[in-house]
């Protein structure tokens, strides 16, 4: 049974590295392994909710991709989220074109008359990149010192743009930004 879907966006092959890198340190230090457990890939979320149909957003996910260009990122800061799940992130150095690129995504979802959650709201959406959930209290300060021996900024493109059901992780299509058919 699915908890939920997401939109991600995806990074390209060298920053991607970079941040399964950390994510690889963290698991050998048993620190986290739940993103890898999960089968997720590195990416930030630019949208989620409970209940999506598939089918309505592929269209318009794949027209949004084509009209986008790859999106230049930089992370530059580690960061953790106040709730339960414990989660460490890297987080991308605010640019105005990744706000109005999930601005102008969470627009054309909302045309279908999908509701936009809170937290993907345009003047509260916080972009990251999940690199550890559920950490452990006791391990957080460690788990950030592990963070910080890695040389940020780590810096790249977005390339793709993908729907998934989780959990575990389950892709159900994704499209490459600026590819016209």
């Amino acid at each position: 049974m699915s908890q939920g879907y997401a939109i991600e966006l995806y990074f390209d092959p060298a920053l991607e590295n970079q941040v399964l890198k950390a994510w690889n340190v963290l698991a050998r230090r048993q620190i986290s392994t739940q993103l890898i457990e999960i089968e997720s890939r590195p990416h930030i979320t630019l949208f989620s909710s409970p209940f999506i149909e598939p089918a309505k957003l592929e269209n318009v996910i794949k027209a949004f991709a084509s009209k986008q260009e790859p999106l230049a990122l930089s992370f530059s800061s580690i960061g953790s989220l106040p709730h339960d799940n414990n989660v460490l992130f890297l987080s991308p150095t605010p640019s105005v074109s990744l706000l109005q690129f999930q601005s102008q995504l969470c627009e054309a979802v909302k045309r279908e008359g999908v509701e936009i959650g809170e937290e993907y709201r345009t003047d509260s959406w916080v972009p990251y990149c999940a690199v550890a959930q559920e950490v452990p209290k006791t391990r957080m300060a460690e788990a950030f010192c592990v963070l910080r021996d890695l040389k940020l900024p780590v810096a790249g493109y977005a390339m793709d743009i993908g729907l998934v059901e989780f959990s575990p992780v389950r892709e159900l299509f994704s499209f490459v930004l600026g590819h016209r058919d």
